[in-house]
């Protein structure tokens, strides 16, 4: 263990700079790396903090310049997902292109690291020769949502310190051990976007207003008029603002002609789905079989029945019906008697 040189990815937060405390306790020979993703001030603020753990836990650090490929597969694609209407995961497309992309072959092929480690919480097991993602112990911290891009390769050769810990105790080992980042907030889900901007606004400074319809989707009514499609996701009851008998909620977006369509709750309901770019943890020997199925992160997982109808294509049919099914967000499979991660793709 003590010839192992581990990189780890410091966010400047809590979670990654325990994982590399824990490590260095246990021997191995850590270093921190951290990727700038945007030419801002916020980005400043990361890597100075992340270098002040750096320099706490007496390890070298090295910054990486990431701000292109950033751009290139997470902010384009966050935007032209909300263009077409679709809903877009964007850490999911930082951990595939960023994190276990650029980062992670410049700490294994720049910097000679032998592994690569976050602060994920995630439980990594080697199963007769398989590498498998399984529940870290916080029960409240599923991150294999987040987590269903990587390959055996990448599995291989990553670990994630925190999978035996709950959320609090990492903070005491913060506390106990003065870490800069003892007192930091829990991060945000979408990084790049920070308050007082929230993603409408992100989105309106991009998109130019348009005037489109409310379309009631049982009648083809028109109910009223909006100002860009991409203000509203499905299910999306606030803010509509149209006067109606009961409850009206997003049931389609068109996002070509501009149209919103409206309607009540049971409209939301469906049974099925085509899951696109699927990317399996690791080879299935089986076409049909039964699993627990996410189709957003924060939810329980519920039984589905699986048809593969090719390498990265698959049907899902719900044994009960399901709310909110959007096109573009990341569905995720896990195994349905022990909860390890079996794959995902996007809806």
């Amino acid at each position: 263990m003590n010839n192992k040189t581990v990189a780890v990815a410091l966010s400047g937060g809590l979670d990654s700079s325990v994982a590399a405390f824990l490590l260095k306790k246990e021997g191995y020979n850590v270093i921190g790396i951290t990727a700038r993703t945007t030419n801002t001030a916020e980005a400043d603020a990361v890597l100075e903090n992340a270098e002040n753990i750096a320099k706490k836990l007496e390890i070298p650090f090295y910054p990486f310049d990431a701000v292109e490929i950033f751009k290139d597969k997470v902010l384009k694609y966050f935007e032209n997902s909300y263009k077409s209407g679709k809903t877009p995961n964007p850490c999911i497309m930082c951990n595939k292109f960023v994190k276990w992309g650029a980062l992670f072959e410049y700490a294994l092929n720049v910097l000679n690291a032998d592994l690569f480690a976050t602060g994920h919480y995630a439980n990594i097991k080697n199963v007769n020769g398989v590498y498998k993602l399984y529940p870290a112990s916080d029960e409240h911290k599923d991150q294999l949502y987040f987590l269903f891009d990587l390959n055996q390769e990448q599995l291989k050769q990553t670990i994630f310190p925190l999978s035996h810990l709950k959320k609090d105790e990492v903070r005491k080992i913060a506390e106990e051990n003065n870490l800069p980042s003892k007192s930091a907030k829990e991060s945000q889900d979408i990084c790049f976007i920070k308050p007082p901007l929230t993603t409408k606004k992100y989105l309106n400074n991009i998109l130019k207003s348009k005037t489109g319809d409310f379309i009631e989707k049982k009648s083809g009514k028109k109910l009223g008029e909006h100002q860009g499609f991409w203000n509203y996701t499905i299910g999306q009851r606030k803010g509509i603002g149209i006067a109606a008998p009961e409850a009206l909620y997003v049931i389609e977006i068109d996002a070509e002609n501009n149209i919103v369509y409206v309607g009540y709750k049971d409209e939301l309901y469906s049974k099925s789905l085509l899951l696109k770019n699927v990317n399996w943890s690791y080879y299935r020997d089986c076409n049909s079989f039964e699993a627990l199925v996410k189709i957003r992160y924060n939810m329980q997982a519920i039984p589905a029945k699986i048809e593969i109808l090719d390498n990265t294509c698959c049907n899902i049919e719900f044994l009960d019906q399901v709310s909110a099914i959007s096109k573009g967000q990341a569905c995720v499979l896990y195994d349905s008697i022990d909860g390890h991660l079996l794959g995902g793709g996007f809806i």
